[in-house]
């Protein structure tokens, strides 16, 4: 049986974070302010550690079941291909879309790409949401 605890911690540590930044504006913070830049950025960090023990965990249950010379040396884009043929996750245009994201937010660091990054969190948080539920479920 795979350990997938280190995703799903990662996920609640990701739920949290956009629920605090969320009541921050629901109580009347702004969004420009000192506050609520501190707040995305804590958002986007969960989103760049969620993501990565996300791919990770695909790799690890698809080289457990499918085999492991399945997964050396594949992209990102390929691994998730797989993920998809084995209905780990349903289409790969999003976390085609979340990789890209989370190599601007390893490369550079700009007011720009921060609101963009954040844009893509919600869908993010509910997809992976959705694979930890699957990964659990075929977890024998």
């Amino acid at each position: 049986m795979l350990d997938f605890s280190s995703l799903n911690k990662a996920i609640n540590s990701l739920t949290e974070s956009i629920e605090v930044t969320e009541n921050f504006l629901i109580k009347g913070g702004v969004q420009n302010s000192p506050q609520y830049r501190t707040f995305r950025s804590g958002v986007i960090q969960n989103f760049e550690f969620t993501y990565e023990l996300a791919w990770k965990a695909i790799r690890t249950w698809i080289a457990e079941n499918q085999g492991k010379s399945l997964v050396d040396g594949i992209t990102r884009k390929e691994l998730f291909r797989l993920a998809a043929e084995n209905k780990l996750i349903e289409n790969v245009k999003p976390w085609f879309e979340f990789h890209y994201f989370r190599n601007l937010t390893s490369h550079t660091y700009e007011e720009q790409t921060a609101i963009e990054v954040f844009q893509c969190i919600t869908l993010f948080s509910s997809l992976v949401k959705q694979l930890a539920s699957v990964l659990d479920s075929k977890n024998d």
